[in-house]
């Protein structure tokens, strides 16, 4: 079920053979040549078709915030999402200037959503404490991952040839940092973050947090769905759900920060597979995140020292993708100009 689509390489090859007779020297354009070669491999086509975007925001609400861990208030989870419906939140003004679809769904929100003109997908009202118990039930993780892929199964049927999962649930850096410790083996003093910017107290309490989790699955033996299980949380799973679905249906996945990289992770600990089909966009400013990216083996596009979660860093960097499509369609050849070739 959760197998990727094969990369189309001969597009690729096609559209790499382009990039050789265009109007510049070769390797020019630099990272842009070959990010316009990724996508003629995504979509099996050597000149590539525009880039519709389509933007999913994942929200659910953390048991784990009993530690301690937040600078904010559970209930922020809903006013953000009350926020998202309104279109007052920085994804919304993102989406609405590259004319990308933006969907919101409630798999864990805690407080009332259901007056809202979201997607209701509820698993349950936010998740246990991970560092007491699991966070979720087998039964309910896979729930949650499959909320994920249908919203993904939406978003291309509307016609979306790039997605982007973001996040909101407050709590979930200290469950992305537990996933991130448990899949790629650091250790939490480097990937355990500030957060929404909790002082000092607050961050003892979060490494403290995550280290009680990590040592309450120690010695189990556990898959990528079991790992989210135990340390992740509802919307962290519909996000890994999301990108697993993307590939099999053949989309790419545009990775966000923090939150996104751990939901990346654990999907790619269910389908190796999928490094395939995901692009990173941006570093993160939050601790931890170079970790997340340097096990997925993804190296980001921009760094401009984000860290609000939503999408928002990937939603930035489409533009950039876009143009590099639209030089590598666009572009004359030589021959076409009638310019002269590099000499042999």
């Amino acid at each position: 079920m959760n197998s990727s689509k094969p990369l189309d390489l001969s597009a690729r090859d096609a559209a790499r053979a382009r990039q050789a007779v265009l109007t510049k020297p070769p390797g020019s354009l630099g990272q842009l040549e070959e990010l316009a070669c990724r996508f003629a491999a995504w979509q099996g086509r050597a000149c590539p078709e525009e880039l519709r975007p389509a933007i999913t925001v994942f929200a659910g609400d953390h048991g784990v915030t009993a530690e301690g861990v937040s600078a904010f208030p559970s209930a922020v989870t809903t006013e953000m999402v009350r926020n998202f419906s309104n279109g007052g939140a920085a994804i919304c003004v993102l989406a609405r200037a590259l004319d990308a679809r933006l969907e919101v769904v409630d798999v864990g929100v805690a407080g009332d959503v259901s007056a809202l003109p979201i997607v209701h997908a509820k698993v349950r009202p936010g998740s246990q404490n991970l560092a007491r118990q699991s966070a979720m039930s087998p039964a309910e993780a896979e729930a949650a991952l499959e909320a994920g892929r249908a919203a993904a199964r939406r978003a291309v049927e509307a016609g979306a040839n790039l997605l982007i999962a973001g996040d909101m649930g407050i709590g979930n850096t200290t469950a992305s940092a537990a996933l991130i410790c448990r899949l790629s083996g650091a250790a939490p003093e480097q990937a355990v973050g500030r957060g929404t910017g909790i002082d000092d107290a607050g961050l003892a309490n979060k490494l403290r947090a995550v280290k009680t989790a990590l040592a309450r699955v120690a010695w189990e033996n556990l898959s990528g769905q079991d790992t989210l299980a135990e340390l992740g949380g509802l919307e962290i799973a519909a996000m890994a759900g999301f990108y697993l679905e993307g590939a099999r249906l053949g989309v790419p996945s545009l990775v966000d920060g923090f939150i996104a990289s751990a939901a990346a992770l654990c999907a790619q600990s269910i389908e190796p597979s999928l490094h395939d089909w995901l692009l990173a966009s941006h570093r993160s400013a939050e601790t931890g995140h170079d970790l997340a990216l340097e096990a997925l083996r993804l190296r980001p596009l921009l760094d401009l020292g984000m860290r609000l979660g939503e999408g928002s860093g990937a939603a930035v960097c489409v533009p950039l993708l876009r143009l590099a499509v639209q030089l590598h369609n666009g572009m004359a050849t030589f021959e076409q100009a009638g310019i002269s070739g590099k000499s042999a």
